[in-house]
């Protein structure tokens, strides 16, 4: 691998084996190559700054990268579209910004057996809405996209590295901003799942955004195998795995050892949360389906965060579905990492990777 720096110094990168001799296979160089551009740009896209990486900017990005990969389709819902077409979660967490909030579908077919999607949080800043966080709690929450950018820039390199499996790409998008039109706690929302939600707190807003994401993959993605959504959703999650290695819930033991082995291969390190459904104890509502946030913030509250998400999966879908909680992992101080990219070309058995 080679590259030039901004003065016009050659970087030349040589990966060595256990025994000390070079790598040669061009299939195993050509995947560390596209690892790197997908990790530099997930990782770019959560250090841009608020006022330039606005939802219109970062769907400029995504356009950009779909031109050059005629193997990739889009399409695009934004702003008030997506409240007439049921979104009513994503809709109502990004209607009082600037920029309108989104929902991109990037599809890719490389045939094989396995059909995924992919769905990220995209909060591309997060005030808390009127919830809003501290002077010291808002700083940083730029990253709160984090589990979108990486998925971006796993989806990408799988496509550059041809995959043999159909993979989908749903990203959330929207500015938890405050204004006259902000959503309200005591709202209640009706997600595309059907689910009503009675919102207690407007800076639990990734679930929601996350829920009408993966509602849209299971009602509407045809032979679906697997859901994985990716979030820096819960700082509880820091508390419970740490700050290497992502938390995550599955739906059955087999996605569970798929994840954890992957993780271990990629470097995205990820461990097992407690997975208990009647934990949705937690989300009891008098007026509504469910409340958006615990009742008892000591009850295993990124478990309970996770299980919101997977209680909007249509009741149809027979698949599996995959939680990554990356709060912790996807910052390293106050720079992002890149965090997702490996796992995702993990999990979809990227060649050479």
């Amino acid at each position: 691998m080679k590259s030039n720096d901004k003065n016009g110094s050659k970087i030349d990168v040589i990966f060595c084996k256990g025994d000390g001799s070079f790598v040669d296979d061009s299939e195993q160089l050509k995947a560390a190559e596209s690892v790197a551009s997908g990790v530099q740009l997930a990782a770019r896209l959560v250090d841009s700054h608020p006022e330039l990486m606005t939802t219109t900017r970062f769907a400029e990005e995504v356009e950009m990268l779909v031109s050059q990969n005629p193997k990739v389709s889009l399409t695009q819902l934004v702003g008030e579209e997506l409240q007439k077409s049921g979104y009513g979660a994503l809709y109502a967490v990004g209607k009082a910004a600037t920029c309108p909030p989104r929902l991109i579908l990037l599809e890719y077919d490389g045939g094989g057996d396995e059909t995924i999607a992919l769905v990220g949080k995209g909060i591309v800043y997060d005030t808390g809405g009127l919830s809003l966080k501290s002077k010291d709690g808002m700083c940083g929450m730029k990253h709160d996209m984090g589990g979108a950018s990486g998925l971006l820039g796993g989806f990408f390199s799988a496509v550059e590295l041809n995959v043999k499996k159909k993979v989908h790409c749903i990203l959330c998008l929207a500015e938890n901003s405050i204004g006259p039109t902000a959503f309200r706690n005591d709202d209640i929302l009706s997600m595309y799942s059907g689910k009503t939600v009675e919102v207690n707190n407007c800076d639990a807003e990734g679930r929601l955004v996350l829920a009408d994401g993966v509602a849209h993959a299971t009602k509407n993605i045809e032979g679906l195998d697997l859901v994985v959504d990716m979030a820096t959703l819960t700082g509880a999650q820091l508390v419970a795995t740490g700050k290497k290695h992502a938390g995550i819930l599955a739906s059955d033991e087999d996605v569970e050892k798929r994840a954890m082995s992957c993780g271990l291969h990629s470097g995205d390190l990820c461990f097992p949360l407690l997975y208990y459904p009647d934990l949705m104890d937690e989300f009891k509502s008098e007026v509504a389906d469910m409340k958006n946030s615990v009742k008892d913030r000591s009850n295993a509250q990124t478990s309970c965060a996770g299980h919101f998400i997977e209680s909007h999966l249509d009741e149809s879908y027979i698949g599996g579905w995959l939680h990554v909680d990356m709060a912790g992992p996807g910052s390293d101080g106050e720079r992002a990492t890149g965090y997702g990219v490996g796992l995702v070309l993990s999990l979809l058995d990227a060649p050479g990777f």
